[in-house]
C-alpha cells in the first residue's frame, strides 16, 4: 500500500479547494499538440508520480506524466483539459517530479468557459498564470487571481518537455449544484464535487481524509481515510467544511473494504462557524454540539443514520470522530440548504 504524503510547504489553496482536474470527478485531457513520449492523460492521474528505473517502451524511457518530443521547430506545446466542474480557480500545481533533464523551462495556464466538450477555435482564453520559469523534479504552486468561472484550462509549455502532474485547485460554481442529490431532494453537503473540503485531520497515515468526500463507493481499502494504529488514549478525528450551510437530515458512514481495521464506533459534532482560521477550528471543534451520538460500526458496511440525529439547526462544519482509530471509505451528509 502506498503511504499518502502531504506537502507541508503547499499553500492553503491545495487544502481548501477541490482539484477540478481530477479524472475521478470527470476531468479529461482533451487534446495536446504532441504526446510522443508520454500521454496527456497521465498528467491528471490523482496518484503521486512515480519513477520506474529501467522501464522503457517503444518511444523511449517510460515517464509518469505528459511528455512531448524535443521540438525542432518554432512554437510551443500545449494541452487542453476539461475541468470536472465549472468553477473559480484559486491556484495550480505544475509538478515536474522525476523530470530532470526533460522538464519545460517555462509554462503558462489559460482558462475559458465553453458550452461544448472542446472549446471552439474562437473561444476567449484568459491568462491565469503568466509564463513562469519551471525547475526539474519539484512542485510549482502558482496562485491565480481571477474572479471568473471556467470550464477548461490550457497549459502551454515553452517550448516542450514533460509535466508529471497538473492540479487545478478551485471551487465549483453554485450553478452546478446540487451535483449529487439524494432521494427526497436532499443535498450532499459533504461531497467534494459540491465544494466540501477537509479542513484538518489528526492523522492520515494510510489514507487521506479527503478520500471520504469523493463520489461513489470506495474502489478498495486505499480509497478512503485510514489512520495508524492508536497506541495512546483518545480517538482520531477529521474536520470537514461543508459545501454550503445546511441542516443535516441524514448521515451515511461507509466502511467499504475495511474489515480488520474499521473503527469500533463513530460520532459527529457540528456547528455554524462564521469566522476564525483553520487552526482555531481544531480547538473550537472539541466543544461543538453533538449531531450524532456514538454509534457502533461494522466491517465493510454502509451505515445510515436519520432518527439518531440531534436537532441543532443549520451548520457549516462537522467534526467526524472515530473510536479509537481505523478506516472509513465515505462520509455522506445529506441535508437541506440553509
Amino acid at each position: 500500500m502506498a503511504i499518502p504524503t502531504l506537502d507541508p510547504n503547499a499553500p492553503a489553496f491545495t487544502r481548501r479547494c477541490l482539484n477540478l482536474a481530477d479524472p475521478r470527478l470527470g476531468a479529461k485531457a482533451l487534446a495536446a499538440s504532441d504526446e510522443f513520449f508520454a500521454p496527456k492523460e497521465r498528467m491528471l492521474d490523482p496518484e503521486p508520480a512515480v519513477f520506474v528505473p529501467g522501464k522503457y517502451d517503444d518511444h523511449g524511457k517510460w515517464m509518469d506524466g505528459w511528455e512531448t518530443r524535443r521540438k525542432r521547430t518554432t512554437g510551443q506545446d500545449w494541452c487542453v483539459v476539461k475541468l470536472a466542474r465549472r468553477g473559480t480557480i484559486e491556484g495550480v500545481d505544475v509538478d515536474t517530479s522525476h523530470f530532470t533533464g526533460n522538464f519545460p523551462p517555462a509554462a503558462s495556464i489559460e482558462g475559458c468557459a465553453s458550452m461544448t466538450e472542446m472549446p471552439p477555435d474562437d473561444a476567449q482564453w484568459h491568462t491565469l498564470v503568466e509564463p513562469t520559469a519551471l525547475h526539474g523534479n519539484q512542485h510549482h504552486y502558482l496562485p491565480v487571481h481571477h474572479s471568473a468561472t471556467f470550464t477548461h484550462i490550457r497549459i502551454t509549455l515553452f517550448p516542450d518537455g514533460g509535466v508529471a502532474r497538473l492540479r487545478v485547485y478551485g471551487r465549483p460554481a453554485l450553478e452546478q449544484s446540487p451535483a449529487s442529490p439524494a432521494e427526497g431532494g436532499l443535498f450532499d453537503l459533504a461531497a467534494a464535487v459540491n465544494g466540501a473540503h477537509v479542513v484538518c485531520a489528526n492523522n492520515q497515515h494510510f489514507g487521506l481524509a479527503a478520500n471520504m468526500l469523493m463520489p461513489g463507493r470506495g474502489a478498495n481499502m486505499g480509497d478512503g481515510w485510514e489512520t495508524r494504529r492508536r497506541r495512546e488514549p483518545g480517538n482520531d478525528w477529521a474536520i470537514v467544511a461543508l459545501a454550503r450551510p445546511g441542516v443535516i437530515r441524514k448521515i451515511e458512514v461507509d466502511t467499504a473494504f475495511f474489515k480488520g481495521n474499521y473503527p469500533d464506533r463513530c460520532s459527529l459534532q457540528a456547528a455554524f462557524v462564521a469566522g476564525g482560521t483553520d487552526e482555531s477550528l481544531v480547538t473550537q471543534a472539541m466543544f461543538w454540539p453533538v449531531l450524532l451520538p456514538e454509534q457502533p460500526l461494522q466491517m465493510d458496511h454502509q451505515h445510515v443514520y436519520e432518527r439518531e440525529l440531534a436537532e441543532i439547526g443549520a451548520v457549516t462544519h462537522v467534526r467526524f470522530n472515530i473510536f479509537p482509530d481505523g478506516g472509513v471509505s465515505r462520509l455522506r451528509l445529506w441535508g437541506n440548504l440553509a
